[in-house]
């Protein structure tokens, strides 16, 4: 159960309709605060501070509208039900147009209540989390990085200690965790921040043309060279050079590199003397360079010059629930660029993102995100939307879940005993308390005595 539910005031002046609602409410696991006239209303509203509030429409001293726009004139924003026995069109979109979020009408279907009071929550905590994060994000503390899980704080400190230093920097992780981002931030904090900044992937430069890429040329240097040309450390002159994947450096090149580390100087293809520059060097990898030390494929003299400084980006199987944070960021960015209203994550969609391991780290999570916007025509991400690899995570071999007969299909139980034995377990273990009972099962107690078919409710339940 939540350690930190959320609250709902409930203003009805049916005393019985209004402990009825209030017993199911609270067995769903809600602080449920009640008051009986409009005016009781407004004082619980403004001072009780709910998550969201159902008002009947009509009260002894006045309508529920009040209420709402009272908490309105203050400046709050509070998710608001408005319920009546009388409900007409010109009512309901009353309501409506004076910012009610919903409007059901009496008889009243508790589990359709329930339904609403589950969807609006889950809004307006996405709501909170998107201003939050915005807001985080608008600051310097984020340095660009989205996620607050305790790897990343880590991060982010050790990034503020690196940028006021003049040495390189090594950073390593998986494929598609953010070292680039990293590198960035880096920059960003540092001294050279308004100076360039210039990524390069070493494995996707041609290993013969490296050497005139990184250092420049002279006229002439070789056929094809018609005119000088500066490398990208004379582009970088002030600045900072990201080398990505260094690893894929060939072994000539690295030694030239260490040169640059060591004398701050270049020497251009086809030139007879050598240049200052003054360059920060930030390279990144997801090899294991101690290996390719052993195996003779990097030297190691550049490694220890390197290794120095080194910052590691953990996985996002690492970070908890910054997959949901990250995943916020992305459908964000997504809607706005397929011009895309408020977009927001079925509860079963965002589970199954929790869920997944993400071999791919944040830019598998990216390209998911990206693809469950172009393919929802709706204004929520439902599982369908998802990568076919994320949503077969939920409905693998269920042999290999404890407690279920692999192999022979003859022993499974039926669904019904599963329900039975499941029932009666939660039962046992809270002492025959079916109230708490009700809550662990995610039903209201009606529901769990007809499971039980032959229970009764007992009083003090």
């Amino acid at each position: 159960m939540d350690s930190n539910p959320s609250s709902i005031l409930l203003v009805e002046d049916d005393a019985s309709l209004r402990t009825l609602l209030a017993e199911e409410l609270e067995v769903d696991g809600y602080r449920v605060s009640c008051a009986g006239t409009a005016d009781e209303g407004r004082r619980f509203a403004l001072e009780s501070g709910a998550d969201l509030i159902v008002s009947d429409l009509r009260l002894p001293d006045g309508d529920g509208l009040s209420i709402l726009r009272q908490l309105q004139a203050e400046g709050r924003s509070v998710p608001f039900i408005i319920i009546t026995a009388f409900g007409t069109v010109d009512q309901a979109v009353e309501a409506l147009k004076a910012g009610a979020d919903d409007f059901l009408t009496k008889p009243l279907s508790t589990d359709h209540l329930r339904l609403k009071i589950r969807r609006l929550l889950a809004h307006a905590a996405v709501t909170s989390e998107l201003a939050r994060y915005r807001s985080q994000t608008s600051e310097d503390t984020s340095l660009g990085l989205v996620g607050e899980s305790r790897a990343m704080m880590q991060l982010r400190n050790e990034i503020k200690q690196v940028a006021r230093s003049q040495a390189a920097v090594l950073i390593s992780g998986e494929s598609g965790t953010g070292k680039e981002l990293v590198a960035r931030a880096i920059h960003a904090e540092s001294e050279r921040r308004d100076r360039p900044f210039i990524p390069v992937n070493c494995a996707g430069i041609p290993h013969e043309l490296m050497e005139s890429e990184f250092f420049g040329h002279e006229a002439g240097a070789f056929t094809g060279a018609k005119s000088a040309r500066p490398g990208l450390f004379a582009e970088a002159d002030g600045g900072t050079l990201l080398l990505d994947e260094i690893g894929e450096m060939p072994l000539a090149l690295q030694a030239k590199l260490l040169r640059v580390l060591q004398e701050g100087t270049i020497k251009p293809v086809g030139a007879d003397q050598e240049e200052k520059v003054d360059v920060r060097i930030i390279a990144a990898t997801h090899q294991d360079l101690i290996r390719a030390v052993e195996l003779g494929n990097f030297r190691e003299d550049l490694y220890y010059r390197l290794e120095t400084l080194t910052l590691v980006v953990p996985p996002l199987r690492e970070r908890g629930d910054d997959v949901d944070l990250l995943a916020m960021h992305f459908l964000r960015g997504s809607a706005r660029r397929h011009n895309r209203g408020f977009l927001q994550l079925s509860e079963v969609a965002s589970q199954m993102l929790s869920d997944y391991p993400f071999p791919g780290n944040v830019r598998e999570l990216g390209s998911a995100i990206e693809r469950a916007v172009t393919f929802c025509d709706g204004d929520v991400i439902l599982p369908e939307h998802l990568p076919a690899r994320i949503r077969k995570r939920q409905t693998e071999a269920p042999g290999a879940r404890p407690g279920l007969p692999a192999g022979n299909l003859a022993g499974w139980p039926t669904l019904e005993q599963v329900q039975q034995d499941y029932v009666g377990q939660v039962i046992h273990a809270v002492g025959g308390n079916k109230r708490r009972a009700a809550q662990i099962l995610g039903v209201n107690r009606r529901t769990l005595y007809r499971w039980l078919d032959s229970e009764k409710p007992e009083a003090g339940d």
